[in-house]
């Protein structure tokens, strides 16, 4: 009766917050609305009308302007031309279309970059950028913050009144920035002594008693040498985040400018590559929402089958949505593949159906809009061969245009079908969540211990776990609400302050359910080990002790055996001893310590934790021991083999394969909207709930 109460409170507050969600930019009936990038600038005026009347009739509801035009914006110092981009909203509007205006900020114009040449990023060696590319200006540079912004406000105070416009994209894939000239040099140590206050806390910080690393003023103090071995590994990391805050604070600038101008309807975003030990995705603070950029098949990941490569990693969608989305009020994509690219490693055409089934995908996370990069494909420049929706002849669509098109018009099916309806229970039962911090990645990811340790795939082995149990998954820090999780996973958490760990404490005496695994909380929140026996700390929550850590080599695995069989680790082990009352799930086998326990089961309070010592070498020990922890705290549970994955949203199921084999659902042949039953490799099903 406990655990129901737990998960119909759980189900409140999640359909509490799906509520809270409404907002004022996007109609809860319409579902989600497509859109296509377009470069006036790129093209003979007289073509215009001919290609923004054909993304209209092809379903498109929206396009993307001036991206990258600060040369056509600004031609010359202090000069705006709008007119060509007034005629190209007028085209737009005419075949109704809506626009998302940009900033240009990744392609200053080169009389900018050859005036004032301090804008360009030094390099750590002390060469410097130029022009011609693309993010070759420094955020760093005090000129180049403070006149992007006058281009803005011009830009905001033309068109920020403009009805036609639904909202704003800021930059384009902003990154880390990372820069040695003279102003970020400054900006660093001010950002420093901003942080710290005073230099014996900076001192105290960094450990720099360490090789005579004391520092008496924060002008003693220069950006470090990454290549330089042996860096001070606190500097470094403080580095990586102010770089990281130079991104996130240029954005909010930005933002706080164009809103000066702007309509109440007109949201402000930018477009995030989901890097993972990025610290300035969600750190705006003056952003309405994110969203993201998704390529999945240029050559880097291999799929499943022979052929899967032509359809792309699974996790690769599902994880950036249950990353960006718990970030964020709602979420979208503002960039995805629409077919063949020009710059991975191995361009391949994607498999029939992938486009679709991506698009598919972005939805069934919960997504809000997509958009694709882009309408027409490049018939010169950096970007040639890349696909678009119709081909270098401007006018035939494209295998993925066609697939785009399918998909809109299947979305108007689902908009005619919406009824408000929410998502089943048992779907709510599983939600789970995964305690994760960027900050925490990047740590770990400068300082590995083996070079077998690979930190987001340490994470999937948990992710692909949770998303097989058909369980919606968020990504969440340790600021958010543990409450409304019944299961939190928490892997590889290295750095953890004590406050955490009380956190996490009352979570699981309140009935909470926590999985832990290996390298986590070994250190302080500053990155210290602990003034005490490894990982001390945690000892009571696990109930269980850290004897010690080893690490393998590549030739040389060892094996855990379980209840459940034998599993393959080499890149990390916790060697556990548990305390009375503790159960031990799993024990080393093969090396000096044969017979240690490797997981570990402890009840503390009216919930568990589940501590996982060990990083599997093909991710089935994390599997079953997650398996076995939801079987023991009652939660039903399904079994989607890798490739499937299922997520339900606003009254709507869908099914998607990844695999490389027909996959049969038990749906109801009256309730589907979309597809069939038996789903084929790179196809989607929707019912109805």
């Amino acid at each position: 009766m406990k655990l129901l109460y737990t998960f119909l409170f759980a189900s409140v507050l999640f359909l509490s917050s799906v509520a809270q969600n409404s907002n004022p930019w996007f109609d809860d009936a319409q579902l989600t609305t497509v859109g296509a990038y377009y470069y006036p600038e790129h093209w003979n005026e007289a073509q215009w009308d001919r290609d923004l009347k054909k993304m209209s009739e092809m379903g498109f509801e929206f396009t993307h302007f001036a991206e990258f035009a600060w040369a056509q914006i600004e031609p010359e110092e202090g000069v705006y031309d709008f007119g060509w981009l007034d005629r190209a909203m007028e085209i737009a509007d005419k075949y109704h279309l809506k626009v998302v205006m940009c900033t240009s900020t990744a392609t200053p114009p080169v009389w900018l970059v050859r005036k004032y040449p301090e804008v360009l990023k030094t390099n750590e060696d002390g060469t410097m950028m130029d022009h011609g590319s693309r993010q070759h200006a420094s955020f760093s540079s005090n000129f180049y913050r403070n006149y992007s912004l006058k281009m803005i406000e011009e830009l905001a105070k033309h068109y920020g009144s403009d009805e036609r416009i639904i909202g704003w994209q800021l930059d384009n894939e902003p990154y880390t920035n990372t820069d040695y000239g003279p102003d970020a040099q400054q900006r660093f140590r001010d950002w420093l002594k901003n942080k710290y206050g005073t230099i014996n806390a900076l001192n105290k910080a960094w450990g720099t008693n360490f090789w005579s690393g004391t520092y008496t003023d924060f002008s003693q103090i220069n950006i470090p040498k990454h290549r330089q071995w042996g860096m001070n590994l606190y500097q470094r990391l403080d580095h990586g985040r102010f770089c990281d805050e130079e991104t996130s604070s240029f954005l909010d600038d930005q933002a706080k400018v164009i809103r000066k101008y702007t309509l109440p309807g007109q949201w402000i975003t930018t477009n995030y590559i989901p890097y993972y030990d990025a610290r300035y995705i969600g750190q705006s603070k003056d952003l309405d929402f994110i969203t993201y950029t998704r390529y999945m098949v240029y050559g880097e990941h291999p799929g499943i089958g022979l052929k899967g490569y032509r359809v792309g990693e699974y996790s690769r969608i599902a994880m950036a949505n249950d990353y960006f989305r718990p970030l964020s009020p709602l979420y979208g994509v503002m960039e995805l593949q629409p077919g063949q690219v020009n710059w991975g490693t191995i361009d391949s055409q994607p498999l029939p159906g992938a486009v679709r089934l991506w698009l598919w995908h972005v939805f069934a996370g919960g997504s809000k809009l997509t958009c694709t990069y882009r309408f027409r494909a490049p018939i010169y420049g950096y970007e040639q061969y890349h696909y678009g929706i119709v081909g270098t002849d401007g006018v035939t669509p494209t295998p993925g245009g066609l697939e785009f098109q399918k998909f809109m018009k299947e979305i108007n099916t689902l908009r005619d079908a919406y009824t408000g309806a929410g998502v089943p229970q048992e779907y709510l039962n599983r939600k789970s969540a995964i305690l994760y911090d960027p900050d925490n990645t990047a740590a770990i990811n400068q300082n590995k211990q083996t070079r077998l340790w690979d930190t987001e795939g340490h994470v999937l082995k948990y992710y692909k776990a949770l998303k097989s149990f058909g369980a919606p998954v968020d990504f969440i820090r340790d600021t958010m609400n543990f409450s409304t999780y019944h299961v939190i996973v928490i892997p590889a958490y290295q750095q953890m302050s004590r406050s955490v760990i009380q956190k996490l404490t009352d979570y699981v005496k309140n009935g909470g359910n926590v999985v832990m695994s290996c390298r986590t909380a070994h250190q302080d929140e500053f990155g210290h080990l602990w003034e005490a026996r490894h990982a001390e700390p945690i000892y009571d929550l696990i109930g269980a002790e850290i004897e010690f850590y080893d690490l393998l080599r590549e030739y040389a695995s060892d094996t855990i055996v379980t209840a459940e069989g034998k599993f393959a680790w080499t890149t990390w082990g916790d060697i556990l001893k548990p305390k009375t009352g503790t159960e031990s799930w799993g024990s080393y086998s093969g090396d000096f310590y044969a017979g240690k326990t490797a997981v570990t089961f402890h009840k503390l309070g009216k919930g568990a934790v589940t501590y996982v010592g060990a990083d599997s070498n093909a991710g089935d020990l994390e599997l079953s021991m997650l398996k076995k922890v939801y079987n023991r705290i009652s939660i039903d549970i399904e079994n989607y083999p890798p490739g499937i994955i299922v997520e339900y949203r606003d009254g709507f199921g869908i099914a998607l394969n990844y695999s490389d084999k027909p996959y049969e659902m038990t749906v109801p042949e009256s309730d589907i909207v979309i597809g069939e039953k038996s789903i084929p490799t790179a196809a989607v099903l929707v019912w109805k709930l």
